[in-house]
């Protein structure tokens, strides 16, 4: 079974958010602890707080295409355009693109259909594009991938904050599952540990875990770690899903753990 992480950040700078503690997070420090757990690639989705992590990733993808691919991002100003996304997609390594839409201002664009020129050109190319949203922005996800129909979207961290603990973490669930009914939406299980209340493994996310697996089935299931912000091991986010979920087993967990996200993306 091949095991690819949906979501992990690489950058070489100092700088990072408080919550992502293992700073800098290196090429060399992620091959060396995806080798110790048995991780065979990863998504890499470069660090939005490091002006140099769109280069690196390129450099990470070029050096290593057999263990790095990109979900890229460039800033949703008033200068962007349909001409970034050719200029993003023709870089070494780069199979989408990443946005994070939690800050006011980008919030208030994706709310005004200020951004469906992004939409648009991501759905003319029929290419990924993963969302850090906040709960209260799933209907309007929603709304596009119904207006968009060609474009793949993939929801981080099953549109939980890092900064959120169970049961309150899950207060939208019902919303989140309600994105399953389009076929053009998928899901990170991405970050699961840091919403538990409890110890490894992490038995009070299970039942979550089990209701988005129902809702969007393995094909748009994507197991992952944001690994830099997580205090338990990623041999341990691995086991989590691979051994104490006894309902997915088989082709299932064969899919979650690395296949469908592969495929969802695009990467061979």
């Amino acid at each position: 079974m091949q095991i690819i992480d949906a979501q992990i950040h690489l950058w070489a700078g100092d700088s990072a958010p408080p919550h992502h503690w293992r700073a800098p997070y290196t090429v060399e420090r992620a091959l060396r602890d995806m080798d110790q757990a048995g991780v065979d690639r990863a998504v890499n989705c470069p660090a939005i707080w490091d002006a140099g992590a769109n280069d690196y990733a390129v450099e990470a993808a070029q050096s290593h295409p057999e263990r790095f691919a990109t979900l890229g991002w460039f800033s949703l100003d008033d200068s962007a355009d349909e001409s970034l996304v050719d200029r993003w997609l023709a870089k070494p390594g780069m199979l989408g693109l990443r946005f994070v839409l939690v800050m006011p201002d980008i919030a208030d664009r994706l709310a005004s259909r200020a951004l469906d020129w992004l939409w648009a050109a991501a759905d003319r190319r029929e290419i990924p594009v993963a969302l850090m949203v906040l709960p209260q922005q799933l209907p309007a996800v929603a709304d596009i991938a119904a207006r968009f129909p060609r474009m793949r979207l993939l929801m981080d961290h099953l549109a939980i904050s890092p900064f959120e603990r169970l049961p309150g973490a899950a207060a939208h669930f019902e919303a989140l599952l309600a994105l399953a009914r389009q076929p053009n939406i998928a899901i990170k299980a991405t970050a699961v540990p840091s919403m538990a209340t409890d110890e490894y493994p992490f038995a009070s996310t299970h039942g979550l875990l089990r209701q988005a697996f129902n809702a969007f089935g393995a094909e748009r299931t994507f197991w992952g770690t944001d690994i830099t912000r997580l205090h338990c091991t990623w041999h341990e986010c691995v086991t989590m899903f691979v051994d104490d979920l006894p309902w997915l087993r088989g082709r299932d967990l064969e899919l979650v753990m690395g296949r469908a996200v592969a495929n969802w993306i695009g990467w061979p």
